[in-house]
C-alpha cells in the first residue's frame, strides 16, 4: 500500500520553544489515523508545515510522494484541510465560498455537479444562498469542510472538526466522514474527544513535547493497556475472612459480600489476586472489571512523557 502522508525529521523551533523534536510518522493510502496529544504538543505545527503555512527548519514532508516545499503545486492539490479555527470571508455566500475556492484550484464550471453534490451532503441545501455571516458555528464548520474537500483531494485534515458542535451535527459530519473514508480518502484526523479517535481511527499517534510517545493500531494500544492500572469488584457468596495486608491495601471500597480494588499490572494480575483469595478462604462469584480506554492510555503516556 502507497504511502499518503511522510513525514521524515521534521524539526521546527520557534525562539527558544522546540515545538518539533524530529517527528518521523507514515500513513498509509485510504488509512484512518488518529493524531492526539495535548494543548502545546505541537500537533498544530505539524498541520501548518503540512499546508505550507510553516516552513520547517529541517525534515521534509511529502503527500502521496509530492513534497509540500519543493512540489507544493501538487502536493496542495492532493491535500484538503478542515482548521480548526472558523476563519471564513463574510462578504460571500456559502456557494460563492465554495465557487472561489473551486477557483483556487483552477477549477471551472464543471465542478458545479460537485459543489451541489457537497451541498447536500453537508446538509446545507436551504443555506447556498445566505450569507456566511448569518450562519451558525456548526454550519460554518460544515462549509469549511465543503471547502477542503472542494477540489476533491484524496488525503483530507481535519483539525478539531467537531470542536464546540452539538452532538446532533457531530454524528451527522461523522456520518459524512465515514463515508469518505469508505470511498478510499485517506483521514487524518486531532480531536480532544477521544472517544471520536477511539471508535474512528485504525492508528493512533500520541504526541507530546514535540515527540511521538506512542503510535501503533488503536486495538493494539487498547489491548496492550499502555496505562497499567486497573479496577475490579469482586463479589463474594458469603463474607469473607479477614484478609491479609496485601489485599488490604489494595481495597478502594469494601461493603459486607464485596470488594473493589485498584491494582497495577506490572504488580499484580488479576489471576494471582483470585488466587491469594481463594488461599484466604474467600470465595468469589463474580467479577466486575473497568475496561481500558483510549482516554486511560492518553493520559498515562502524557504523564509518562513529562519532560
Amino acid at each position: 500500500m502507497s504511502i499518503a502522508i511522510s513525514v521524515k525529521h521534521i524539526h521546527k523551533t520557534f525562539f527558544s520553544v522546540e515545538a518539533l523534536k524530529g517527528i518521523n510518522l507514515e500513513i498509509k493510502q485510504g488509512e484512518f489515523f488518529g493524531l492526539l496529544g495535548p494543548n502545546g504538543a505541537g500537533k498544530s505545527t505539524l498541520l501548518n508545515i503540512m499546508s505550507g503555512l510553516t516552513r520547517a527548519d529541517s525534515g521534509n514532508i511529502a503527500i502521496l510522494g509530492h513534497d509540500v516545499v519543493t512540489d507544493y503545486r501538487s502536493a496542495r492539490l492532493n491535500l484538503g484541510i478542515v482548521p480548526q479555527e472558523l476563519v471564513f470571508d463574510p462578504f460571500f455566500t456559502v456557494r460563492e465560498v465554495l465557487k472561489i475556492q473551486a477557483g483556487y484550484f483552477g477549477l471551472d464550471h464543471r465542478c458545479n455537479a460537485w459543489i451541489d453534490e457537497l451541498i447536500e451532503a453537508l446538509m446545507l441545501s436551504d443555506k447556498t444562498n445566505t450569507n456566511m455571516r448569518a450562519l451558525s458555528g456548526g454550519m460554518k464548520r460544515r462549509v469549511l469542510i465543503a471547502q477542503a474537500l472542494v477540489h476533491k483531494p484524496p488525503v483530507v485534515v481535519l483539525d478539531e472538526p467537531t470542536a464546540g458542535v452539538d452532538v446532533e451535527l457531530r454524528k451527522s459530519l461523522w456520518v459524512f466522514i465515514k463515508k469518505l473514508h469508505r470511498e478510499g480518502h485517506t483521514i487524518l484526523l486531532t480531536t480532544h474527544y477521544l472517544e471520536e479517535a477511539e471508535s474512528l481511527c485504525e492508528r493512533i499517534a500520541i504526541l507530546n513535547h514535540g515527540k511521538i510517545v506512542a503510535l501503533d493500531h488503536t486495538t493494539t494500544l487498547l489491548d496492550q493497556g499502555v496505562g497499567n492500572q486497573r479496577s475490579a469488584t469482586l463479589f463474594f457468596t458469603e463474607t469473607p475472612p479477614p484478609l491479609s495486608q496485601d489485599i488490604t491495601s489494595l481495597i478502594s471500597k469494601q461493603d459486607r459480600l464485596s470488594i473493589t480494588v485498584e491494582f497495577d499490572l506490572s504488580r499484580i494480575t488479576l489471576p494471582v489476586l483470585l488466587e491469594q483469595l481463594k488461599k484466604q478462604g474467600c470465595k468469589v462469584r463474580d467479577i466486575q472489571t473497568e475496561q481500558i480506554d483510549l482516554e486511560d492510555i492518553f493520559i498515562d503516556t502524557i504523564q509518562r512523557n513529562k519532560p
